[in-house]
């Protein structure tokens, strides 16, 4: 008698909740429907896939041979399923994004709405990191990524690039003394990233000719807490258009010294992996991000 896909599918949820009651929840069903599942499972395949004791479930050497096969059969029929979605123009599914949150917040959640309206049938779940993250690890289908990409096990589509730009609030600048030259930075307070210190190397030119390095006074992990920083008038920041672009429109942050500053571009890229062929939901989700990125930067 061969394996069932509601077998399968109890199997694998059971190992990603490491426990039968809260894959019992998330499959709704009763937790002996999904006990007797793994039991007939495991009947068929004539192994035990799972050490079960009263607090936790281990995989055997059986269960973690077999759960890479489990995956692979479940993620075709998805497949197979968003295909057959796109045909009817009606992409459906669970899409996990991944992005630094300054660009979450400011590029992606004001254009997600209307996204949702094109798309109902698509479940969107949005993270933020603003560290690269192993994709697989984290359950990612799409990862955007700010910089220049490093892993070439990964597929990418360019999405557009975002100036960097010195910036200062009004208040800021009008309590500190006039900048006129790269120079005069050195006795301001600077805000700066603490673990990306390529960020830290702004857009104008110094004495070799390469770009200006900064030491910061002041420094945070997050884009975003940064320009929080800058607006609240603690300092001269150096950020990406796409998170500053209203700030800057709206006079609350003003460009530092804009006739020196050197066109310094972010490329922006979505990443997701080589090994899997696009299903329609990340596709549409792709061209939607891109047209609207397209108007935005």
């Amino acid at each position: 008698m061969k394996t069932t896909l509601e077998e399968l599918l109890a199997f694998v949820t059971v190992v990603d909740s490491n426990s039968i009651t809260h894959a019992a929840s998330k499959l709704n069903q009763t937790v002996s429907g999904i006990s007797r599942a793994l039991g007939r499972l495991e009947e068929k395949l004539e192994t035990s896939l799972l050490n079960r004791t009263t607090r936790r479930l281990a995989l055997t050497e059986e269960g973690q041979a077999f759960l890479v096969h489990a995956r692979k059969i479940l993620a075709s029929v998805d497949e197979a399923e968003d295909q057959m979605a796109i045909r009817r123009q009606q992409p459906s599914g669970l899409l996990r994004v991944n992005a630094a949150s300054p660009f979450m917040i400011h590029t992606i959640v004001p254009i997600i709405g209307e996204f949702r309206r094109l798309y109902p049938q698509i479940e969107l779940e949005l993270n933020t990191n603003d560290h690269f993250i192993d994709l697989l690890e984290h359950k990612t289908d799409i990862a955007i990524r700010i910089g220049e990409l490093r892993d070439s096990t990964l597929h990418a589509r360019y999405l557009g690039s975002s100036q960097r730009r010195a910036l200062a609030s009004p208040e800021y600048l009008k309590t500190h003394p006039a900048i006129t030259c790269t120079e005069d930075l050195t006795s301001h307070q600077l805000l700066g990233f603490t673990q990306v210190d390529k960020l830290n190397e702004w857009p104008f030119s110094d004495d070799n000719g390469h770009l200006l390095h900064i030491t910061p006074n002041l420094t945070a992990s997050s884009g975003e807490t940064l320009r929080q920083l800058a607006l609240s008038g603690e300092g001269i920041v150096c950020l990406s258009d796409f998170m500053t672009h209203k700030d800057r429109m709206q006079g609350d942050l003003i460009e530092i010294l804009p006739q020196q500053t050197v066109k310094v571009m972010q490329p922006i890229n979505a990443v997701y992996y080589r090994n899997t062929q696009l299903s329609a939901r990340i596709t549409c989700f792709l061209d939607f991000l891109s047209n609207r990125i397209k108007i935005m930067l």
